[in-house]
C-alpha cells in the first residue's frame, strides 16, 4: 500500500492579529485580553509550543479566520505577551504538539462545516490528507478535544 503525503501549511494566531491586541488591548470580542504567568503547558498560539513555567502571557478571545456566518465562533487561547519569532515550522505538524490528541474539523469556502475527524496526534498527516481529499475543504481547523478551543488553521501547500 502506497501513501500519498499531502502538502499543506500550517497558520497560527496571525501576527497582524496579535501586534493589533497587543496595541489596542482589546481582543476579538472588544475585551482586555487576561495578563498571567504561565503554569506551564498552556498550549501558545503564536509560536505553536507549550508555555514553559513563567513566562508572561495572554488570555483572549479569538474568532479563527472564516467567513462571516453561523460557524465563525469566539474562543479563548493563550499567546505571549510580547512579541515572539513565531513557529519554528509551518510546513510540518508541530512537534511539540505530536501525541496530542485534537479534532480536525473542515470548512468549505463559505465557513459551512462540511466534516472532520478526531486524531490523536501521531500521524495527524494522514488525517489532514483524508479530509484534503474533499474538493469541498477549503481550509482545517485543529481544535483542543476536551475544550474545544481553537489550535491552529492548516490550508493546502
Amino acid at each position: 500500500m502506497t501513501t500519498t503525503r499531502t502538502a499543506f501549511l500550517i497558520r497560527p494566531l496571525p501576527a497582524e492579529f496579535l501586534a493589533d491586541l497587543r496595541r489596542t488591548d482589546r481582543d476579538a470580542g472588544g475585551q482586555p485580553p487576561q495578563r498571567h504567568r504561565a503554569g506551564g503547558g498552556e498550549p501558545l498560539r503564536c509560536c505553536l509550543r507549550d508555555a514553559e513555567a513563567g513566562e508572561p502571557l495572554l488570555l483572549f478571545g479569538y474568532a479563527p479566520p472564516l467567513p462571516p456566518g453561523p460557524y465563525r465562533e469566539l474562543g479563548p487561547v493563550f499567546a505571549h505577551d510580547a512579541a515572539c519569532a513565531g513557529p519554528a515550522e509551518v510546513t510540518a505538524y508541530p512537534v511539540g504538539w505530536r501525541g496530542r490528541p485534537q479534532v480536525l474539523r473542515a470548512y468549505d469556502r463559505r465557513g459551512r462545516i462540511v466534516g472532520g475527524r478526531r486524531h490523536d496526534g501521531d500521524a495527524p498527516e494522514a488525517v489532514v490528507a483524508e479530509l484534503f481529499a474533499d474538493p469541498a475543504v477549503d481550509v482545517l481547523h485543529s481544535r483542543n478535544v476536551v475544550y474545544g478551543c481553537w489550535m491552529f488553521a492548516v490550508v493546502r501547500g
